[in-house]
């Protein structure tokens, strides 16, 4: 099959889901993401050769939260191997990514790397592997994407600090347990550094190429084995939107992980990678714009995993 005609889908796709920009909520909790104008939309893919093509507002930085949740799993998996898979689990949620409710019921493991305590256990083994898991996180994402100025928002990152008592209640909580092995405010200012990281639509297309591309980075180099990235890509699948996943499965069709900053990166394995952007959010945290973007992807390309 040959490669779609990118910068007419993305110009097409802009304009089918033009009347859904703007819709939706900014993410309120977090003041220094409640002010980001909603009527902003941006798209960009790129293939397994890097070469990338974007639409609207696919070069202005926004604020990637979750959705660098997938990239310090890769490097957890791929410095420190299967035994991160002990501590957490891979199943599908089905309740907000902010929920303590699961983790009494189940001893303190997260259901999934992707809700939030998830992924504090995942930058918990990342900080104990690297030293440093925030600039660990970033560096890979710079070399990645091909752009040094990918960087954090000192902004964001101390809204987030000091909005940040749900997150720290379920790290404490997980520590009690024994599924914490670094100090908890340590492990906080990672995990809210990480959050903070800002990249543009095409920044984040490349970066996440490696899942595309069976676990090979942008040099070429092997991060994850084959394997290692078909088992990210599937729980991307069943868990990366936050308890919206059989939906987005059920519409869109790829592995994607979302963002409460308004962004969506999603995988065609072998074949592309994808982010999209918009502000605005539906009440389970994903780009209402977004959503819509991706949906229209898969249907006008018949690009799937299925």
């Amino acid at each position: 099959m040959d490669a779609p005609d990118y910068p007419a889908l993305l110009e097409r796709i802009a304009a089918d889901v033009a009347p859904l920009v703007g819709s939706g909520t900014p993410a309120e909790y977090i003041p220094a993401l409640a002010d980001v104008d909603p009527r902003q939309f941006g798209m960009a893919v790129a293939d397994l050769d890097g070469n990338v093509h974007g639409v609207g507002d696919w070069r202005v930085p926004f604020s990637a939260q979750s959705v660098t949740k997938v990239f310090a799993l890769a490097l957890a998996l791929a410095e420190g191997g299967d035994s991160l898979w002990e501590r957490v689990g891979r199943e599908p949620s089905g309740n907000p990514f902010n929920s303590l409710v699961q983790l009494e019921y189940e001893n303190g493991i997260p259901r999934n790397p992707f809700i939030n305590a998830g992924a504090l256990v995942v930058t918990d083994r990342l900080q104990t592997l690297t030293g440093d898991a925030s600039s660990e996180l970033l560096e890979f994402l710079r070399q990645e994407s091909g752009n040094p100025a990918v960087g954090f928002d000192p902004e964001v990152a101390a809204s987030e600090h000091e909005h940040g008592d749900r997150n720290a209640a379920v790290a404490h909580f997980m520590a009690s347990y024994g599924n914490i092995d670094n100090p908890v405010p340590a492990l906080l200012d990672h995990y809210f550094w990480q959050c903070s990281i800002e990249m543009t639509c095409a920044d984040m297309a490349l970066a996440a190429r490696f899942l595309a591309r069976h676990g090979l980075r942008a040099d070429g180099s092997r991060l994850l084995t084959r394997s290692e990235a078909k088992q990210i890509n599937a729980v991307m699948l069943t868990c990366g939107t936050y308890d919206a996943a059989g939906e987005f499965a059920y519409r869109v069709g790829l592995p994607g992980k979302s963002g409460v900053g308004g962004g969506i990166v999603a995988v065609v394995p072998g074949t592309c990678t994808l982010a999209v952007w918009s502000p605005g959010l539906d009440a389970r945290g994903n780009s209402v714009a977004g959503v819509a973007a991706l949906d229209r992807f898969t249907t006008l390309t018949g690009l799937s995993v299925f």
